[in-house]
């Protein structure tokens, strides 16, 4: 089950390879989260959709419209398109965890983050 959202931030980053992108710019991603497991629930779901879609939403609410330079969560680590996967990837992992998604039967989170419309990033964990 996937569900949407979307995120702007400014950063830089260090490191010839990096070009351009060393320079402050801004940068607005495409979220997809996909829930994964393998059995559905006695309503026929993973996950509600709505529950899924509110607790991305507050992930990256808490990204959004900030300077990642300037966070301490990212101190001294470049925020490339693929730390930012890992790292949403990773807090929706604790979500449900902790059980905010009102089931046990997710098993695995895969965040991509669209940073155009042709590259992206995808970090995929368990649960």
């Amino acid at each position: 089950m996937t569900v949407r959202d979307h995120m702007m931030v400014a950063h830089s980053l260090r490191g010839e390879v990096f070009g351009p992108a060393r320079a402050l710019h801004g940068a607005t991603y495409v979220v997809d989260a996909t829930f994964r497991g393998e059995a559905l629930d006695d309503d026929g779901i993973l996950v509600d959709i709505g529950r899924a879609a509110e607790v991305l939403h507050s992930v990256v609410a808490d990204l959004g419209y900030r300077n990642l330079d300037d966070d301490e969560r990212f101190a001294g680590r470049n925020t490339t398109t693929e730390v930012l996967a890992r790292y949403v990837a990773d807090r929706l992992a604790e979500r449900v965890a902790a059980g905010e998604l009102g089931t046990d039967g997710v098993r695995g989170v895969a965040v991509t983050l669209r940073e155009s419309p042709v590259a992206s990033a995808t970090y995929e964990r368990a649960v």
